[in-house]
């Protein structure tokens, strides 16, 4: 199934409402990086969004060296940014909340 390609402003509008998310310079993706205290913290942080994603059907771009977390999401199949992207978005928010620094 195709999703719909957000407008910019819908988007901008979206990343207000996230903290630390910003437009990747193409305009076709949203990324944040996470820091934790440690490697275990990073990890479970990951687990926890691997399944939130897996029952999405929709999966990052992603990065993990020790407490770091590099993000990246985008809709392939759309070319750009979708609903999916700020549905992940918010649940990786959550996942974070209390775990990151």
């Amino acid at each position: 199934m195709q999703y719909a390609k957000l407008e910019r402003d819908v988007i901008e509008r979206e990343l207000a409402e996230l903290q630390g998310w910003t437009l990747r310079e193409d305009g076709l993706a949203i990324v944040r990086a996470y820091k934790f205290s440690n490697f275990a913290e990073a990890f479970g942080f990951m687990a926890q969004c691997a399944l939130a994603a897996e029952k999405l059907n929709h999966h990052p771009e992603w990065s993990n060296v020790y407490s770091r977390v590099k993000v990246c999401l985008t809709t392939h199949d759309s070319q750009g940014i979708t609903e999916r992207d700020f549905l992940l978005a918010n649940v990786m928010q959550k996942a974070a909340a209390g775990r990151s620094d």
